[in-house]
């Protein structure tokens, strides 16, 4: 999809800062939409301060998610700034934002003002409770996302405390459910040639990837809590200790199970009666895992991947984020990338999933300074000239 660029001529104004809204954004510009970030002139996306910083003093946090963008300085909180900001909307396609629910308005630029500017206009809005609702105007983070949505509660360690997950999923789902919305609504405008306001709340996407916990609720009766890295309905399924290190494996149907009993040399539980099928060795879990962990502390983690691994047993060992950046595969698939950037080329970032079978191409990997495109954008697009440019900046409006 990278090499196909199917979102080529698509145009999209960016609003957004920090995360949800700019990982969605750059899942667009990878896909070949020209995107337009909109920042406040003199100081930009919050994520500009964010460490960890390059020797250059630029974020790599904002390097990680804003990646082949433009970078428009422009003050939308300025009569003038948000008159001008329309006069782009009509050239554009989507805008995308992740302020509180009521600000857009508060600018003069809400939906309804984009719609006549442009009435094929898509607006996007990612927040933490949605535009409607009784906790729309709530202040949310990830982790709240995380903690009301129900995640953290079956995130950790058996009997142990609630916890984050390790990435920002709440963040992260809401952006990627932002992109395939974008997509449908890019559609829907090519049939019926209509816009709309596209409303994404963190806390639906943490709801809508509960998986099974909600379906195991209300047929059990029982709220689901956290398991560790065991799987509530497969067993085998989890994190083991070798006698030098953690790798984890499973076996989702009969055949696996019986393929992995002979790899690990333990025939006899094939016929043992509480772990002939799945749902027998799901019952009889604690007794199963106990088992295992005494057979897999005998001998070193690679000899079980070897073993395993031959009998077409899933495993892997659990690999931390510098292995991640040295495997082969990954590298094969482009999938492990230095970012280009003029004073600094020791930042590691990730390439796209979003690949053409075969396909090796890559997305563009820089970001941009702050207001490093404004003049040739607004030159561009609404034929500002250089004198109205240095007026516009003389009053800090751009």
């Amino acid at each position: 999809m990278i090499e196909q660029r199917p979102l080529e001529g698509v145009r999209v104004l960016d609003l957004s800062r920090v995360l949800a809204g700019p990982f969605c954004t750059m899942n667009l510009a990878d896909l070949g939409a020209e995107v337009f970030k909109i920042e406040l002139p003199g100081r930009g996306d919050d994520s500009r301060s964010f460490g960890p910083s390059m020797p250059t003093g630029d974020s790599a946090y904002y390097y990680s998610v804003n990646r082949g963008k433009k970078s428009v300085t422009l003050d939308l909180r300025n009569a003038e700034g948000a008159a001008l900001f329309l006069e782009l909307v009509a050239k554009c396609d989507l805008v995308v934002e992740n302020f509180a629910p009521g600000t857009l308005d508060r600018f003069g630029i809400g939906f309804e003002r984009l719609k006549t500017a442009n009435p094929r206009i898509i607006l996007c809005s990612i927040s933490g409770f949605g535009q409607s609702g009784p906790m729309a105007t709530a202040p949310a983070y990830d982790i709240v996302a995380q903690a009301l949505g129900g995640t953290m509660s079956v995130t950790g360690e058996a009997g142990g405390e609630p916890t984050r997950c390790g990435v920002s999923i709440g963040d992260l789902a809401a952006a990627l459910y932002g992109v395939i919305a974008i997509l449908a609504a890019l559609r829907v405008r090519d049939r019926d040639g209509v816009g709309q306001h596209l409303d994404i709340a963190m806390l639906d996407c943490q709801v809508a990837m509960l998986e099974d916990a909600l379906a195991r609720y209300s047929v059990s009766g029982k709220v689901p809590g956290p398991l560790g890295t065991r799987h509530p309905s497969i067993t085998p399924f989890q994190r083991f200790r070798a006698s030098d290190g953690f790798f984890v494996t499973g076996a989702g149907n009969e055949s696996i199970w019986r393929r992995m009993c002979d790899a690990i040399a333990m025939p006899e539980l094939k016929d043992d009666p509480r772990f002939v099928r799945n749902a027998d060795r799901t019952a009889n879990h604690a007794a199963l895992e106990a088992i295992l962990a005494r057979r897999f502390a005998t001998a070193p983690r690679a000899q079980w991947l070897e073993a395993l691994g031959a009998a077409s047993v899933p495993c892997a060992p659990i690999a931390n984020v510098e292995e991640v950046t040295r495997n082969p595969h990954l590298e094969a698939r482009a999938m492990i990338l230095h970012a280009e950037h003029p004073g600094y080329d020791g930042l590691i970032v990730p390439g796209s999933p979003l690949k053409s079978a075969g396909s090796r191409a890559t997305p563009d990997t820089r970001a941009p300074q702050l207001g490093a495109d404004t003049d040739s954008v607004l030159e561009e697009l609404l034929g500002c000239e250089a004198a109205r440019l240095s007026e516009l900046r003389g009053r800090s409006i751009i």
